[in-house]
Protein backbone atom coordinates (compact mmCIF):
# COMPACT_ATOMS: atom_id res chain seq x y z
CA UNK A 1 0.00 0.00 0.00
CA UNK A 2 2.82 2.28 0.01
CA UNK A 3 1.79 3.93 -3.21
CA UNK A 4 -1.82 4.89 -2.38
CA UNK A 5 -1.64 8.39 -1.56
CA UNK A 6 0.85 8.92 -4.95
CA UNK A 7 -2.18 8.04 -7.31
CA UNK A 8 -4.65 10.50 -5.61
CA UNK A 9 -2.23 13.49 -4.75
CA UNK A 10 -2.29 16.70 -6.71
CA UNK A 11 1.14 18.96 -6.30
CA UNK A 12 0.09 22.54 -6.67
CA UNK A 13 2.76 25.28 -6.57
CA UNK A 14 4.79 25.02 -3.36
CA UNK A 15 2.85 21.99 -2.05
CA UNK A 16 4.16 19.35 0.36
CA UNK A 17 5.34 16.64 -1.38
CA UNK A 18 3.82 13.57 -0.65
CA UNK A 19 6.09 11.11 0.66
CA UNK A 20 5.71 6.87 0.81
CA UNK A 21 8.10 5.86 3.52
CA UNK A 22 9.12 2.18 4.20
CA UNK A 23 9.33 2.22 7.64
CA UNK A 24 12.87 0.53 9.11
CA UNK A 25 11.35 -1.44 11.62
CA UNK A 26 8.34 -2.20 9.55
CA UNK A 27 4.98 -0.73 7.69
CA UNK A 28 4.64 2.02 5.67
CA UNK A 29 4.30 6.12 5.86
CA UNK A 30 2.21 8.02 3.62
CA UNK A 31 1.74 11.82 3.45
CA UNK A 32 0.75 14.63 1.47
CA UNK A 33 -1.75 17.44 -0.48
CA UNK A 34 -4.94 15.35 -1.61
CA UNK A 35 -6.14 16.85 -4.87
CA UNK A 36 -10.00 17.39 -5.30
CA UNK A 37 -10.54 17.37 -1.73
CA UNK A 38 -12.55 20.02 0.00
CA UNK A 39 -12.94 18.60 3.51
CA UNK A 40 -10.89 16.43 6.04
CA UNK A 41 -13.73 13.84 5.31
CA UNK A 42 -13.60 14.10 1.82
CA UNK A 43 -10.14 13.73 1.97
CA UNK A 44 -10.24 10.12 4.00
CA UNK A 45 -12.82 8.98 1.87
CA UNK A 46 -10.37 9.73 -1.23
CA UNK A 47 -7.42 7.71 0.30
CA UNK A 48 -9.86 4.49 2.32
CA UNK A 49 -11.42 4.45 -1.49
CA UNK A 50 -7.87 3.61 -3.27
CA UNK A 51 -6.98 1.15 -0.17
CA UNK A 52 -10.20 -0.50 -1.22
CA UNK A 53 -9.63 -0.43 -5.02
CA UNK A 54 -5.86 -1.96 -4.50
CA UNK A 55 -7.00 -4.38 -1.87
CA UNK A 56 -10.30 -5.48 -3.51
CA UNK A 57 -12.78 -5.00 -0.72
CA UNK A 58 -13.94 -1.93 1.26
CA UNK A 59 -12.05 -1.11 4.36
CA UNK A 60 -13.63 -1.58 7.46
CA UNK A 61 -13.41 2.02 9.27
CA UNK A 62 -14.08 3.07 12.87
CA UNK A 63 -15.44 6.19 14.38
CA UNK A 64 -13.39 9.63 13.10
CA UNK A 65 -12.09 11.70 15.95
CA UNK A 66 -10.01 14.81 16.60
CA UNK A 67 -6.96 13.94 17.64
CA UNK A 68 -6.20 15.40 21.12
CA UNK A 69 -4.68 19.31 21.00
CA UNK A 70 -4.59 19.70 17.06
CA UNK A 71 -7.22 20.07 14.40
CA UNK A 72 -6.38 16.07 12.88
CA UNK A 73 -9.20 13.93 12.15
CA UNK A 74 -8.31 10.31 12.56
CA UNK A 75 -9.74 6.95 12.23
CA UNK A 76 -8.56 3.26 11.97
CA UNK A 77 -9.20 0.79 9.49
CA UNK A 78 -8.49 -2.81 8.71
CA UNK A 79 -8.59 -4.34 5.24
CA UNK A 80 -7.88 -7.91 3.54
CA UNK A 81 -5.70 -7.00 0.80
CA UNK A 82 -6.29 -9.98 -1.71
CA UNK A 83 -4.12 -8.11 -4.43
CA UNK A 84 -1.20 -9.70 -1.79
CA UNK A 85 -2.80 -13.02 -0.88
CA UNK A 86 -5.54 -12.01 1.07
CA UNK A 87 -3.03 -10.35 3.93
CA UNK A 88 -4.84 -8.92 6.87
CA UNK A 89 -3.75 -5.33 6.64
CA UNK A 90 -4.26 -2.59 9.41
CA UNK A 91 -3.64 1.12 9.63
CA UNK A 92 -4.56 4.85 10.50
CA UNK A 93 -5.84 7.75 8.58
CA UNK A 94 -5.43 11.26 9.28
CA UNK A 95 -6.48 14.73 7.55
CA UNK A 96 -6.52 18.42 8.15
CA UNK A 97 -7.69 21.41 6.33
CA UNK A 98 -4.30 23.36 6.21
CA UNK A 99 -5.41 26.14 3.76
CA UNK A 100 -8.02 27.68 1.76
CA UNK A 101 -9.01 24.77 -0.61
CA UNK A 102 -5.88 22.60 0.16
CA UNK A 103 -6.63 19.60 2.19
CA UNK A 104 -3.75 17.06 3.74
CA UNK A 105 -3.54 13.68 4.44
CA UNK A 106 -1.68 10.98 5.74
CA UNK A 107 -2.01 7.38 6.45
CA UNK A 108 0.50 4.58 8.30
CA UNK A 109 -0.19 0.67 7.67
CA UNK A 110 1.09 -2.73 8.06
CA UNK A 111 0.41 -6.31 8.14
CA UNK A 112 -2.35 -6.62 10.88
CA UNK A 113 0.26 -8.91 12.69
CA UNK A 114 2.22 -6.46 13.11
CA UNK A 115 0.21 -3.23 12.97
CA UNK A 116 0.86 -3.21 16.66
CA UNK A 117 4.26 -3.02 17.44
CA UNK A 118 4.88 -1.13 14.35
CA UNK A 119 2.21 2.01 14.74
CA UNK A 120 4.48 3.57 17.24
CA UNK A 121 7.36 4.02 15.37
CA UNK A 122 5.25 4.79 12.38
CA UNK A 123 3.40 7.49 14.41
CA UNK A 124 6.77 8.94 15.91
CA UNK A 125 8.31 9.38 12.55
CA UNK A 126 5.11 10.66 10.36
CA UNK A 127 4.91 13.75 12.86
CA UNK A 128 8.49 14.32 12.89
CA UNK A 129 8.70 14.56 8.95
CA UNK A 130 4.36 15.99 8.38
CA UNK A 131 3.75 19.35 9.23
CA UNK A 132 0.86 20.10 7.71
CA UNK A 133 0.42 23.44 6.00
CA UNK A 134 4.05 24.81 7.52
CA UNK A 135 2.58 24.71 11.28
CA UNK A 136 4.07 22.86 13.79
CA UNK A 137 3.01 19.27 14.97
CA UNK A 138 4.16 17.89 17.66
CA UNK A 139 7.40 15.84 17.89
CA UNK A 140 5.64 12.58 18.58
CA UNK A 141 2.24 11.00 17.31
CA UNK A 142 0.48 12.21 21.21
CA UNK A 143 -0.27 15.29 21.65
CA UNK A 144 -1.62 17.88 24.80
CA UNK A 145 1.80 18.75 25.80
CA UNK A 146 4.22 15.90 27.32
CA UNK A 147 1.52 12.98 26.20
CA UNK A 148 3.26 10.13 25.91
CA UNK A 149 2.94 7.96 22.69
CA UNK A 150 -0.27 5.39 22.24
CA UNK A 151 0.72 1.48 23.74
CA UNK A 152 0.62 -0.94 21.18
CA UNK A 153 -2.82 -2.35 21.03
CA UNK A 154 -4.34 -6.03 19.87
CA UNK A 155 -7.66 -6.21 18.76
CA UNK A 156 -10.16 -7.99 20.40
CA UNK A 157 -13.72 -8.88 19.61
CA UNK A 158 -17.40 -8.66 21.49
CA UNK A 159 -18.46 -12.23 22.35
CA UNK A 160 -21.52 -11.57 19.91
CA UNK A 161 -19.02 -10.57 17.20
CA UNK A 162 -21.16 -7.52 17.01
CA UNK A 163 -17.92 -5.30 17.50
CA UNK A 164 -14.55 -4.98 17.74
CA UNK A 165 -11.93 -2.70 19.55
CA UNK A 166 -8.17 -2.37 19.83
CA UNK A 167 -6.42 -2.26 23.41
CA UNK A 168 -3.32 -2.50 25.29
CA UNK A 169 -1.87 -5.54 27.46
CA UNK A 170 -3.52 -5.36 30.64
CA UNK A 171 -6.88 -3.93 29.60
CA UNK A 172 -10.19 -6.04 29.95
CA UNK A 173 -13.56 -5.49 27.93
CA UNK A 174 -17.49 -6.33 27.79
CA UNK A 175 -19.54 -5.81 25.18
CA UNK A 176 -22.35 -6.95 22.84
CA UNK A 177 -24.87 -5.70 20.76
CA UNK A 178 -22.48 -3.19 18.67
CA UNK A 179 -21.54 -2.02 22.60
CA UNK A 180 -18.16 -2.29 24.21
CA UNK A 181 -16.66 -1.22 27.12
CA UNK A 182 -12.81 -1.53 27.63
CA UNK A 183 -11.27 -1.11 31.78
CA UNK A 184 -7.21 -0.37 32.44
CA UNK A 185 -5.69 -1.55 35.51
CA UNK A 186 -5.48 2.45 36.46
CA UNK A 187 -9.48 3.20 36.88
CA UNK A 188 -9.05 4.38 32.81
CA UNK A 189 -12.77 3.64 31.12
CA UNK A 190 -13.35 3.76 27.36
CA UNK A 191 -17.70 3.24 26.71
CA UNK A 192 -18.15 2.70 23.27
CA UNK A 193 -21.68 3.36 21.14
CA UNK A 194 -23.70 3.16 24.41
CA UNK A 195 -27.08 4.19 22.99
CA UNK A 196 -30.57 5.33 24.31
CA UNK A 197 -33.51 6.48 22.70
CA UNK A 198 -34.85 10.39 22.86
CA UNK A 199 -37.97 12.33 22.29
CA UNK A 200 -38.68 15.73 21.26
CA UNK A 201 -40.64 17.66 23.65
CA UNK A 202 -43.32 18.28 21.63
CA UNK A 203 -43.80 14.85 20.95
CA UNK A 204 -45.75 14.58 24.17
CA UNK A 205 -49.07 16.11 22.52
CA UNK A 206 -49.04 12.47 21.28
CA UNK A 207 -48.88 10.69 24.45
CA UNK A 208 -48.84 10.62 28.20
CA UNK A 209 -45.24 11.57 29.76
CA UNK A 210 -45.38 8.33 30.93
CA UNK A 211 -44.55 7.37 27.69
CA UNK A 212 -41.28 9.19 28.01
CA UNK A 213 -39.62 7.33 30.77
CA UNK A 214 -36.20 6.74 30.33
CA UNK A 215 -35.99 8.51 26.83
CA UNK A 216 -33.97 11.52 26.84
CA UNK A 217 -36.69 14.30 26.07
CA UNK A 218 -34.54 16.97 24.46
CA UNK A 219 -35.30 19.21 20.98
CA UNK A 220 -33.70 17.51 18.07
CA UNK A 221 -33.60 20.77 15.88
CA UNK A 222 -30.80 22.50 17.78
CA UNK A 223 -27.22 23.52 17.52
CA UNK A 224 -25.39 20.30 17.92
CA UNK A 225 -22.42 21.67 19.74
CA UNK A 226 -24.25 24.01 22.49
CA UNK A 227 -26.69 20.66 23.11
CA UNK A 228 -23.82 18.76 23.67
CA UNK A 229 -23.36 19.52 27.42
CA UNK A 230 -27.47 18.96 27.91
CA UNK A 231 -27.56 15.81 26.26
CA UNK A 232 -24.61 14.60 28.01
CA UNK A 233 -25.87 15.45 31.19
CA UNK A 234 -29.34 13.95 30.30
CA UNK A 235 -27.74 10.98 28.55
CA UNK A 236 -26.27 9.80 31.86
CA UNK A 237 -29.38 11.20 34.19
CA UNK A 238 -31.20 8.89 32.37
CA UNK A 239 -28.93 5.65 33.47
CA UNK A 240 -29.08 7.49 37.20
CA UNK A 241 -26.39 9.73 37.16
CA UNK A 242 -25.57 13.09 37.75
CA UNK A 243 -22.64 14.12 36.02
CA UNK A 244 -20.64 16.97 36.76
CA UNK A 245 -19.25 17.78 33.47
CA UNK A 246 -16.68 20.55 32.57
CA UNK A 247 -16.14 21.25 28.49
CA UNK A 248 -12.92 22.49 27.63
CA UNK A 249 -13.63 22.50 23.68
CA UNK A 250 -16.73 20.77 21.49
CA UNK A 251 -16.92 21.11 17.71
CA UNK A 252 -19.05 19.66 15.17
CA UNK A 253 -17.26 16.63 13.18
CA UNK A 254 -18.08 14.93 9.99
CA UNK A 255 -20.40 12.34 10.44
CA UNK A 256 -22.85 9.14 8.38
CA UNK A 257 -25.24 10.55 6.46
CA UNK A 258 -28.48 11.20 8.64
CA UNK A 259 -26.80 12.07 11.99
CA UNK A 260 -24.90 14.92 14.11
CA UNK A 261 -21.65 14.63 15.64
CA UNK A 262 -19.99 16.39 18.51
CA UNK A 263 -16.52 16.07 19.63
CA UNK A 264 -15.90 17.50 22.84
CA UNK A 265 -13.12 17.51 25.57
CA UNK A 266 -13.00 18.46 29.30
CA UNK A 267 -12.99 16.70 32.87
CA UNK A 268 -16.00 14.82 33.93
CA UNK A 269 -17.35 13.08 37.05
CA UNK A 270 -20.40 10.91 36.40
CA UNK A 271 -21.88 10.60 39.84
CA UNK A 272 -21.80 13.55 42.02
CA UNK A 273 -19.70 16.93 42.30
CA UNK A 274 -16.67 16.77 40.87
CA UNK A 275 -14.65 19.01 42.95
CA UNK A 276 -11.47 21.08 41.30
CA UNK A 277 -11.31 21.11 37.80
CA UNK A 278 -7.41 19.60 37.79
CA UNK A 279 -8.67 16.58 39.92
CA UNK A 280 -11.54 15.43 38.26
CA UNK A 281 -11.07 12.90 34.97
CA UNK A 282 -9.87 14.21 31.64
CA UNK A 283 -12.62 12.68 29.35
CA UNK A 284 -13.03 12.63 25.78
CA UNK A 285 -16.48 12.11 23.92
CA UNK A 286 -17.86 11.68 21.03
CA UNK A 287 -22.01 12.30 20.73
CA UNK A 288 -24.12 11.85 17.38
CA UNK A 289 -27.98 12.14 17.10
CA UNK A 290 -30.27 10.93 14.12
CA UNK A 291 -32.67 12.24 12.31
CA UNK A 292 -35.95 12.38 14.74
CA UNK A 293 -38.90 10.00 12.97
CA UNK A 294 -42.41 10.66 12.55
CA UNK A 295 -43.29 10.71 15.82
CA UNK A 296 -40.31 13.34 17.22
CA UNK A 297 -38.50 10.05 18.59
CA UNK A 298 -34.65 9.57 17.99
CA UNK A 299 -31.30 8.34 19.03
CA UNK A 300 -28.24 9.42 20.73
CA UNK A 301 -25.00 7.26 21.24
CA UNK A 302 -22.31 8.32 23.22
CA UNK A 303 -18.56 6.81 22.89
CA UNK A 304 -16.37 8.42 25.60
CA UNK A 305 -13.39 8.21 27.68
CA UNK A 306 -12.18 8.93 31.02
CA UNK A 307 -8.93 8.86 32.56
CA UNK A 308 -7.46 9.41 36.13
CA UNK A 309 -6.14 13.52 36.17
CA UNK A 310 -2.98 11.32 37.13
CA UNK A 311 -2.69 9.39 34.21
CA UNK A 312 -4.03 12.34 31.65
CA UNK A 313 -0.32 12.82 30.01
CA UNK A 314 0.05 9.05 30.10
CA UNK A 315 -2.69 7.35 28.83
CA UNK A 316 -4.07 10.35 26.44
CA UNK A 317 -2.78 9.13 22.89
CA UNK A 318 -3.60 5.12 23.78
CA UNK A 319 -6.93 5.98 24.85
CA UNK A 320 -7.56 8.23 21.97
CA UNK A 321 -6.23 4.95 19.84
CA UNK A 322 -8.98 2.59 21.23
CA UNK A 323 -11.47 4.80 20.78
CA UNK A 324 -10.28 5.36 16.95
CA UNK A 325 -9.98 1.78 16.61
CA UNK A 326 -13.89 0.88 17.66
CA UNK A 327 -16.06 -1.28 14.52
CA UNK A 328 -19.21 -2.24 14.93
CA UNK A 329 -20.43 -5.27 12.50
CA UNK A 330 -24.13 -3.82 11.42
CA UNK A 331 -24.83 -7.15 10.19
CA UNK A 332 -24.64 -8.99 13.45
CA UNK A 333 -26.43 -6.09 15.30
CA UNK A 334 -29.48 -5.94 13.06
CA UNK A 335 -29.25 -9.73 12.82
CA UNK A 336 -29.82 -9.13 16.92
CA UNK A 337 -32.25 -6.88 16.96
CA UNK A 338 -34.55 -8.86 14.52
CA UNK A 339 -33.69 -11.70 16.99
CA UNK A 340 -34.71 -10.09 20.10
CA UNK A 341 -37.36 -7.91 17.85
CA UNK A 342 -39.07 -11.14 16.89
CA UNK A 343 -40.94 -12.46 20.46
CA UNK A 344 -42.34 -8.70 20.46
CA UNK A 345 -43.79 -8.76 17.18
CA UNK A 346 -45.07 -12.38 17.84
CA UNK A 347 -46.91 -11.47 20.79
CA UNK A 348 -48.21 -8.06 18.84
CA UNK A 349 -49.30 -10.18 16.48
CA UNK A 350 -51.12 -12.80 18.94
CA UNK A 351 -52.67 -10.04 20.11
CA UNK A 352 -54.16 -8.62 16.75
CA UNK A 353 -55.16 -11.90 16.33
CA UNK A 354 -57.03 -12.19 19.06
CA UNK A 355 -58.42 -8.71 19.30
CA UNK A 356 -59.26 -9.66 15.61
CA UNK A 357 -61.28 -12.59 16.71
CA UNK A 358 -62.58 -10.56 19.41
CA UNK A 359 -63.90 -7.83 16.88
CA UNK A 360 -65.58 -10.21 14.29
CA UNK A 361 -66.92 -12.32 17.46
CA UNK A 362 -68.56 -9.10 18.72
CA UNK A 363 -69.53 -8.29 15.26
CA UNK A 364 -71.38 -11.56 14.86
CA UNK A 365 -73.04 -11.38 17.77
CA UNK A 366 -73.96 -7.63 16.91
CA UNK A 367 -75.54 -9.05 13.86
CA UNK A 368 -77.45 -11.55 15.36
CA UNK A 369 -78.85 -8.98 17.75
CA UNK A 370 -79.71 -7.08 14.93
CA UNK A 371 -81.38 -9.99 13.32
CA UNK A 372 -83.20 -10.74 15.88
CA UNK A 373 -84.58 -7.39 16.56
CA UNK A 374 -85.44 -6.86 12.97
CA UNK A 375 -87.57 -10.14 13.09
CA UNK A 376 -89.09 -8.94 16.19
CA UNK A 377 -90.17 -5.83 14.58
CA UNK A 378 -91.19 -7.58 11.69
CA UNK A 379 -93.51 -9.77 13.14
CA UNK A 380 -94.83 -7.14 14.99
CA UNK A 381 -95.63 -5.22 11.84
CA UNK A 382 -97.21 -8.31 10.15
CA UNK A 383 -99.33 -8.46 13.67
CA UNK A 384 -100.36 -5.08 13.51
CA UNK A 385 -101.72 -5.57 9.90
CA UNK A 386 -103.53 -8.45 10.14
CA UNK A 387 -105.54 -6.75 13.09
CA UNK A 388 -106.05 -3.73 10.60
CA UNK A 389 -106.91 -5.45 7.85
CA UNK A 390 -109.60 -7.10 10.23
CA UNK A 391 -110.78 -3.88 11.43
CA UNK A 392 -111.23 -2.62 8.06
CA UNK A 393 -113.15 -6.04 6.84
CA UNK A 394 -110.31 -6.74 4.66
CA UNK A 395 -107.97 -9.28 3.36
CA UNK A 396 -104.85 -10.53 1.63
CA UNK A 397 -105.36 -12.17 -1.47
CA UNK A 398 -103.07 -14.10 -3.78
CA UNK A 399 -103.17 -14.54 -7.39
CA UNK A 400 -101.39 -16.81 -8.82
CA UNK A 401 -101.61 -16.47 -12.32
CA UNK A 402 -102.07 -12.16 -12.89
CA UNK A 403 -101.11 -12.12 -16.35
CA UNK A 404 -102.06 -15.32 -17.56
CA UNK A 405 -98.54 -16.56 -17.78
CA UNK A 406 -98.28 -17.60 -13.94
CA UNK A 407 -97.23 -14.36 -12.52
CA UNK A 408 -97.53 -14.48 -8.54
CA UNK A 409 -99.09 -10.98 -6.83
CA UNK A 410 -100.24 -9.75 -3.72
CA UNK A 411 -102.99 -7.55 -2.72
CA UNK A 412 -105.56 -6.14 -0.09
CA UNK A 413 -109.45 -6.68 -1.02
CA UNK A 414 -112.76 -6.20 0.67
CA UNK A 415 -113.53 -9.41 2.21
CA UNK A 416 -116.39 -10.16 0.24
CA UNK A 417 -114.65 -9.94 -2.66
CA UNK A 418 -111.76 -11.96 -1.52
CA UNK A 419 -114.56 -14.52 -0.82
CA UNK A 420 -116.22 -14.73 -3.84
CA UNK A 421 -113.01 -14.52 -6.11
CA UNK A 422 -111.68 -18.13 -4.35
CA UNK A 423 -114.94 -19.54 -4.76
CA UNK A 424 -115.38 -18.78 -8.37
CA UNK A 425 -111.65 -19.96 -9.23
CA UNK A 426 -109.90 -21.47 -6.26
CA UNK A 427 -106.47 -22.65 -8.06
CA UNK A 428 -106.06 -19.14 -8.80
CA UNK A 429 -107.11 -17.06 -5.87
CA UNK A 430 -106.33 -17.98 -1.95
CA UNK A 431 -106.37 -15.62 0.91
CA UNK A 432 -102.65 -15.25 2.70
CA UNK A 433 -102.75 -15.89 6.08
CA UNK A 434 -100.55 -13.44 8.45
CA UNK A 435 -96.71 -15.02 8.58
CA UNK A 436 -96.94 -15.05 4.08
CA UNK A 437 -97.05 -10.88 4.17
CA UNK A 438 -95.42 -9.39 1.63
CA UNK A 439 -93.17 -6.57 3.29
CA UNK A 440 -93.64 -3.78 1.37
CA UNK A 441 -96.57 -4.59 -0.63
CA UNK A 442 -98.77 -6.20 2.42
CA UNK A 443 -98.33 -3.99 5.36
Amino acid sequence: MVLFLVAIATLPAGAQTPQNNNNSQGGNIVYGVIGGATTPADAMGKILRVVHNNCGERPQVGKVFKMRGTNLDEAFFTVVNHSKGNKPMAGMVFAIASGPNRIEAAMISDDALRFNSTANPMLTKLFNQWHPGGAGQPSGPATGGGSAPPAPLHQVVAPDSSASVSIPNGWSFKGNGGTMIANGPHSEVVGLNYTRLAANPMAQRYGSPAGNNGKIVYPSNVDPVRAFPDLFRLFWRANGGNPDLRVAQAQQVSAPSGQRCVHATGHAVLGGQGGAEQDMPEFEALLCTTAPGPMGNYFVALSMSLIPPNLANQERATVGAILSSFQVNQAVVSREANAMAAPAIAQIHAIGQAAMQRAQADSEAHEQQNRTWEAQQDSQDRRGQAVNNYLLDQTVLQDNDMDGHGTVGHGTVWNSTAEALVKADPNRYEIVDTPYFWKGVDY
